[in-house]
């Protein structure tokens, strides 16, 4: 099975389950047009994040790694009223990307994007919990981010991670720094006492990859 069937399977099923977004097909456009690179989670991933942070009833919500704010869309649309999402990003150019794409989506209200590096602006988050994560960023900081992640959860929080598998470089290529992060964020999510790991592996039109899903206890 070739990825041209992974893409048509994709496209087919946002076809026949997701109604036309033009705000989130404009924020698309916004990151192509400022020259982002095209890393964003794909529709169907969105719309996971979406429900997830629905079935978990997320009030607060801390998402690492911005681009253009698409992912960011999706989880904010989850937020009940008062609800509250913070999202990390390193590049001034890509938060600026963020907020437009946030603004025309009519939640600048609940998202604060924070721009700097993400493992200097963590610190300032002590004290504060959250109940979902989405750990998106460069990957071999993803050990130091999932550990944030803990101290800043509470029981039943939920912790997400993308880009685990890595078009199954995870066990072919050990000596890639982005895989090295990898292995080690599994390697830490194996031995934390409080969490419940899995990791499911996945194809689409971003490809294959995978993600990590983890519940803290």
């Amino acid at each position: 099975m070739s990825s041209d069937t992974w893409t048509a399977v994709d496209r087919y099923l946002v076809d026949t389950l997701f109604d036309p977004d033009p705000i989130l097909d404009a924020a698309q456009r916004a990151a192509d047009a400022a020259g982002l690179p095209a890393i964003s989670v794909s529709p169907a991933q969105g719309k996971f994040l979406h429900l997830l942070a629905r079935i978990r009833g997320a009030r607060r919500i801390l998402e690492i790694g911005t681009l253009a704010g698409y992912s960011t869309i999706w989880l904010a649309r989850a937020l009940p009223p008062g609800g509250r999402l913070i999202t990390l990003e390193f590049d001034p150019r890509h938060a600026e990307v963020a907020r437009a794409n946030l603004a025309a989506a009519g939640l600048a209200d609940r998202v604060e994007v924070r721009v700097g590096r993400a493992i200097d602006a963590l610190p300032a988050l002590q004290g504060e919990t959250f109940d979902l994560f989405f750990i998106d960023a460069d990957k071999p900081s993803t050990t130091e981010y999932f550990q944030w992640a803990v101290k800043l959860s509470h029981p039943g929080s939920v912790i997400v991670v993308d880009n685990v598998v890595r078009d199954g470089r995870l066990v072919e290529d050990p000596d890639s720094a982005d895989v090295q992060g990898m292995r080690r964020f599994l390697s830490a999510a194996a031995a934390e006492p409080r969490a419940d790991a899995t990791a499911l592996q996945t194809v689409g039109v971003k490809g294959y990859d995978g993600l990590a899903l983890l519940l803290i206890s």
